[in-house]
């Protein structure tokens, strides 16, 4: 017995329904829709109407029900075998796509600026060396960065700029580093606790800036506007070191912050670090960005980690190689509540 059945004609082109050929697959193996229906967790209405449903779609009587208990027709006989192969390759196709999820969060691929790669990230890393995840870590600017995270080159992105207009990307607040100014190690310096006192502070040294292509040059440019301080374009760079050299070399002085600072610490004992008048753009913020509920609490525990690392580690090593900051130079917010 194989009746047809008429359906409309924008049936024929659709997929049978997944769960439908499970119900009808454990019907035949089952010989019972009652027995079929407690293995499944359906209620033996739910399965029969799964079959009725299928049977629909592909336009042919797939059981005989004249018969009791209901055994397959010629076509549904045809269907039983294909289809146990079928949910067979479905069931092995999402082991396959679960095994290989756990492998690629198994390998977090992890963006970060240079200053923080080259102090936060190792330290970041050892203590992250505790679980199954290999970090990869990669650094570069911010707008690179974030570009990757977007194109999902990079899993996570630690940058000083979460201005990205996906909604799909969220941001942790990390921490926080008040700018400093560095004078060369000779020029004669006291620490400025006004605006006006930092102009004539540097006296006839030229201002040594980070290039206008960084976030941290547009940063430090905006605060040094907030403050009225105006200074000659004279040197620009895109890093820290060869602006310091600049600076430790007594051709200028510089503002910059003091993870930048402990990235190119060798340059310390010839400069003097001096912190600088508190003000409403008087710091750089460093965020966590991440896709939206694709890590299970991960971006968090990363959060968590790299706060744990600055208070302990990097904000103690910057103290004691710079003494003349104040404790809040670095500065983590309290952990949000879980």
């Amino acid at each position: 017995m194989s009746t047809m059945l008429s359906a409309s004609p924008n049936r024929r082109n659709r997929l049978p329904d997944l769960q439908a050929l499970n119900a009808f697959v454990t019907v035949c193996d089952s010989g019972s829709m009652g027995v079929a229906a407690q293995r499944l967790g359906m209620s033996q209405s739910a399965v029969s109407q799964a079959i009725k449903g299928l049977e629909l779609e592909l336009e042919m009587v797939l059981l005989d029900r004249e018969v009791r208990p209901a055994v397959p027709t010629s076509a549904g006989r045809a269907l039983h075998a294909r289809a146990t192969e079928l949910l067979a390759q479905a069931n092995a196709m999402v082991d396959q796509v679960r095994a290989s999820t756990r492998h690629e969060h198994g390998q977090i691929h992890l963006g970060c600026v240079d200053s923080f790669a080259a102090t936060v990230g190792p330290r970041l890393i050892r203590a992250m060396s505790g679980s199954a995840r290999q970090i990869l870590m990669w650094s570069g600017l911010t707008p690179t960065l974030t570009e990757q995270l977007q194109g999902r080159e990079l899993d996570f992105v630690i940058c000083t700029d979460p201005g990205i207009n996906d909604t799909r990307i969220v941001q942790q607040l990390l921490f926080s580093e008040s700018w400093v100014a560095v004078f060369p190690r000779a020029h004669p310096v006291r620490n400025p606790t006004i605006a006006s006192e930092l102009s004539s502070l540097a006296g006839d040294l030229s201002l040594i800036r980070y290039s206008q292509r960084s976030v941290i040059g547009q940063q430090i440019e905006r605060y040094l506007r907030h403050i009225g301080v105006q200074a000659p374009h004279q040197f620009a760079f895109d890093a820290t070191d060869p602006l310091l050299s600049l600076v430790a070399s007594g051709l200028g002085w510089a503002v910059s912050t003091p993870l930048c600072l402990l990235q190119s610490r060798q340059y310390l004992d010839a400069v003097t670090v001096v912190p600088l008048p508190p003000a409403r753009l008087g710091k750089r913020d460093f965020f966590l960005l991440s896709r939206e509920n694709e890590w299970a609490g991960l971006d968090g525990d990363i959060a968590r980690i790299a706060r744990d690392v600055i208070r302990l580690d990097t904000a103690p090593a910057i103290l004691k190689a710079m003494p003349g900051l104040p404790d809040n130079a670095v500065f983590c917010p309290d952990e949000s509540p879980s």
